[in-house]
């Protein structure tokens, strides 16, 4: 239902736009009409993927799973939840892509982990595969945000279930 949910968003944000996904188009990237388009954006790294080089954690804590035990050593498992909730819930409001179009940005890109959509398949209950409200949620809002604004998203899944790239700093929160 959330893939629906979803899709749906994606397709209004489209149609309202009036021009499609963006594509390549030789060297250049172009909309729907093949009109060129400059991306003028900002990337919205370290809020649903936590990187320790982004974040200035890398001596001590790099991959997100390391720096959310960190958190907790300090303030226990009940404060770490009420952190990430806080954390998750103003790390990017309405008002900031608000104020990004305003200041003549056109698009945000989107790092997401797959942990905020589905669990491991470790955690997954007789091999059926579930889904996690909050990563669709907070998509919903900035897809929601941006088609208010007129402005591109770029949806990356930046943390892979399995992890990628050749060190752990994408892996698990």
């Amino acid at each position: 239902m959330k893939k629906i949910i979803i899709a749906a968003q994606l397709l209004f944000a489209v149609a309202s736009f009036g021009q499609g996904f963006l594509h390549r188009d030789g060297q250049n990237i172009v909309d729907g009409n093949g009109k060129n388009i400059i991306l003028r954006g900002l990337g919205l790294g370290g809020w649903m993927v936590q990187e320790g080089y982004m974040l200035q954690t890398q001596p001590f804590a790099s991959p997100q799973y390391q720096i959310k035990q960190k958190i907790q050593d300090v303030v226990g498992e009940q404060g770490t939840k009420e952190f990430y909730a806080a954390y998750k819930a103003n790390g990017i409001t309405k008002r900031d892509i608000d104020s990004l179009a305003k200041w003549g940005f056109n698009s945000v890109r989107l790092p997401m982990h797959y942990n905020l959509y589905t669990p491991s398949i470790q955690e997954e209950k007789n091999g059926e595969i579930t889904w996690i409200e909050e990563g669709f949620a907070i998509t919903d809002n900035l897809v929601k945000w941006c088609a208010e604004n007129k402005m591109y998203l770029i949806l990356d899944l930046h943390a892979a279930p399995g992890g990628q790239g050749n060190d752990a700093s994408n892996f698990g929160l």
